[in-house]
């Protein structure tokens, strides 16, 4: 952990009782980048399973992960979450397992916002 710096003023040099002041300045502390998480279209994974990952790992209702889900369709791509890094690796990594699992060659990255 970084010290703080402090600055103690004397004042005018009159010894008025006060010992002085002092300044402690904070740190800036900057926010960790975040990640988009995308699901990538192929020709073979069926719109059906798109949907239900969509809903199992991304939180989304039937209605939003299906229209998502023809976003992809339709653009070939399409984010579907902004995470921190350590949370987006864990969505890539558990949607592209349950798709090997299911033999659908669905592609899920993750890239820096």
């Amino acid at each position: 952990m970084a010290k703080l710096p402090f600055i103690l003023s004397q004042g005018d040099g009159a010894d008025d009782g006060d010992a002085g002041l002092a300044v402690v300045t904070k740190p800036k502390t900057k926010r960790p980048p975040m990640y988009k998480v995308l699901i990538l279209n192929d020709d073979f994974t069926p719109m059906e399973f798109v949907v239900m990952v969509l809903e199992r790992f991304f939180g989304m209702n039937h209605a939003q992960a299906f229209e998502l889900m023809l976003t992809v369709h339709k653009k070939g791509l399409a984010v579907v979450g902004v995470f921190s890094h350590e949370v987006a690796e864990t969505k890539v990594t558990q949607v592209m397992h349950l798709a090997r699992e299911h033999q659908h060659p669905l592609q899920c990255t993750m890239e820096k916002e």
